[in-house]
C-alpha cells in the first residue's frame, strides 16, 4: 500500500481509555483487534519472532477486570506491546535474530519489560531484530512495500506499528536502530537521552539505548515514562525526566538544520520535500537557522562529519568480547556480516578506541554550545525512502547496509542526545521521517515540539 501522511491513521491506545472507563470497550477486545491485524498482515510483514497469545489474553482479561473496578495500574494498563528480541522475557525466547541463540530461553524479564508488566501493559510478542542488533537483516518487510527494508535493527518493532499490529513497541539503538526504522515506517519514536531507560542486562555498549516506537506521541511518551517511573535509568544515570502525562504541544521559536555527512547521499526529491517542510515551519513563525548562519553550527557540522566512523569504531571495540566468545562457541551460528565486523574489531587496539572516545566527547562539547541558539535541531531521520532489499545473492559481495544507512542517526547517538522521529513527509509513496534533537535530558521538550509539529504543520507529499 502507498503511504500518504495526510491520510494514514495509526493505531493508538490513549484515546480508548475513556471507553474502558465507561465500559464501552475492554482491553481484551482491543487485544483481539490487534490479533486480527496480526493475522492479516504477519504473513507478509513478518514483524514477530515469537508471540504469546494465550498469555496476552490472560493479561488482557486481568486488565479488563481492573478497569471495570476502577483499579487500573497505569495509563498503559491493557496496552499490547511488542518487545524487541534483544530484551529478555520470562515467557518467550530471546533469540536475538542469531542462529547461535536459537532456542535461548532465559525465562527472566529485562528491567524495561518488568516495568511494563508492572504498569499493566501486555507483552504480546517478541519483534524481529537484525542479528545481534547489527545490520544483518531478519525476515521483516516494510508494510508499505514488501520489497523494501523496514530499517533496522528494530525492524519488527517499527513494522508492527506501521501495520497496526500493536500501538507501541520497544526498540533499541546503538547507531540508528530506533530512529531510522521509525522514519522508514512512518512512526513516531523516542530515542531517549543516553541511559534514560534502564537497559537491564543490555549494558555491553556505551551508546545502546532503549526507546519506544508508537503510533502517536501520547502513547510513545506514556510508555517511556511508565518504564522510567518503575525501573529508572541505567546504572549511574538519572533516567528519563519529565511529567507523568504526555506534554502539551510546544511551538519552537528557533530550529537549527544540521546536514551531517548524510546530506550528500540524499536524493533530490527528499531534499525538495525537506525544503517544503522548512517553508511550512517558517510560515508558522519559526526561525530556521542553517550552518552558514552561525559559526557554532558550522563547528558542530565539522565535528560530526565523521560520526559514522567514530560510532562504528566505538561499537566494534565494545562488542568485540561478546562477538569473539560467541564465535569461539558457535562459529557456524553467526552471519558473515557479524564475522566481518569482528575481524575489524580484532584489528583495533586501545589507542584506536581512545581516539574515538575523544572525538565523541569533543562533539558533545560542540553540541552543548548550540543550547542558547535554538530550541532543537531538525534533520532527516533517514536518507530518503527505504531502499529495496532483494536479499543477498550467492557469489556476490554482501550489501554493506541492507537495512539502510544510519548516517543521519549517528550524530544523536554519539551526542547522547534525545531524539523524536516525526512522520511529516512521504516521497514516492514511502515514509521519510524527520527527527528533532535536543540537549541531553530534554526528552520531554523534544516530545512537546514533535507534538506541535504533528498538530500544526501540513504534511509534505513528493511524488
Amino acid at each position: 500500500m502507498s503511504y500518504d501522511p495526510r491520510e494514514f491513521k495509526q493505531l493508538t491506545f490513549h484515546d480508548v481509555i475513556p471507553k474502558f472507563e465507561d465500559g464501552l470497550d475492554t482491553p481484551r477486545a482491543y487485544l483481539e483487534r490487534c490479533l486480527e491485524n496480526i493475522a492479516k498482515s504477519e504473513p507478509v510483514v513478518q514483524a514477530f519472532a515469537a508471540l504469546n497469545v494465550e498469555g496476552a489474553r490472560d493479561a488482557a482479561d486481568a486488565s479488563t477486570a481492573r478497569w471495570k473496578t476502577g483499579k487500573a495500574l497505569s495509563k498503559i494498563d491493557g496496552l499490547p506491546i511488542g518487545i524487541k528480541d534483544l530484551l529478555e522475557t520470562k515467557d518467550m525466547p530471546t533469540q536475538m535474530g542469531c542462529e547461535a541463540y536459537a532456542g535461548n530461553f532465559p525465562k527472566r524479564d529485562n528491567a524495561a519489560v518488568w516495568a511494563l508488566r508492572d504498569a499493566g501493559a501486555i507483552a504480546l510478542g517478541k519483534t524481529v531484530t537484525a542479528e545481534l542488533g547489527g545490520n544483518h537483516p531478519g525476515p521483516t518487510t516494510n508494510p508499505f512495500n514488501p520489497a523494501c527494508t523496514p530499517g533496522g535493527s528494530s525492524s519488527g518493532s517499527a513494522a508492527a506499528i506501521a501495520a497496526h499490529m500493536v500501538p507501541a513497541a520497544i526498540g533499541s539503538q546503538v547507531g540508528g536502530s530506533i530512529i531510522r526504522p521509525a522514519a522508514y515506517c512512518g512512526n513516531v519514536a523516542l530515542k531517549p537521552t543516553q541511559g534514560g531507560i534502564n537497559r537491564g542486562e543490555r549494558q555491553a555498549t556505551s551508546m545502546s539505548t532503549h526507546g519506544v516506537h508508537a503510533g502517536c506521541v501520547e502513547d510513545m511518551w506514556q510508555v517511556a515514562i511508565e518504564i522510567s517511573l518503575r525501573a529508572g535509568g541505567d546504572p549511574g544515570k538519572a533516567g528519563l525526566i519529565g511529567s507523568l502525562s504526555p506534554p502539551a504541544a510546544q511551538k519552537p521559536e528557533r530550529l537549527i538544520v544540521i546536514e551531517t555527512e548524510g546530506w550528500a547521499k540524499l536524493d533530490e526529491a527528499s531534499k525538495s520535500g525537506f525544503e517544503m517542510l522548512l517553508e511550512n515551519l517558517q510560515r508558522e513563525g519559526v526561525l530556521v537557522l542553517r550552518r552558514k548562519q552561525h559559526p557554532a553550527i558550522e563547528a558542530l557540522e565539522n565535528v560530526i562529519v565523521t560520526a559514522t566512523a567514530i560510532c562504528a569504531a566505538i561499537t566494534r571495540w565494545e562488542n568485540r568480547w561478546g562477538h569473539r566468545n560467541l564465535f569461539e562457541q558457535n562459529p557456524g551460528g553467526m552471519s558473515e556480516r557479524v564475522k566481518s565486523t569482528l575481524a575489524l574489531a580484532e584489528a583495533m587496539n586501545p589507542d584506536d578506541y581512545r581516539a574515538a572516545l575523544l572525538a565523541r566527547e569533543t562533539a558533545q562539547l560542540f553540541h552543548c554550545k548550540l543550547a542558547s541558539l535554538a530550541d532543537a535541531v531538525i534533520t532527516f531521520g533517514c536518507p530518503g525512502p527505504a531502499p529495496l532489499w532483494p536479499g543477498d545473492k550467492p557469489g556476490q559481495p554482501l550489501a554493506a547496509r541492507p537495512t539502510g544507512d544510519a548516517v543521519f542517526n549517528y550524530p544523536s547517538s554519539m551526542l547522547f542526545a534525545p531524539v523524536v522521529t516525526v512522520p511529516l513527509m512521504s516521497v514516492g509513496g514511502m515514509p521519510v521521517g524527520i527527527q528533532v534533537m535536543g540537549q541531553q535530558h530534554q526528552d520531554e521538550r523534544m516530545t512537546a515540539i514533535a507534538r506541535w509539529m504533528l498538530e500544526t504543520l501540513d504534511r509534505v507529499v513528493v511524488e
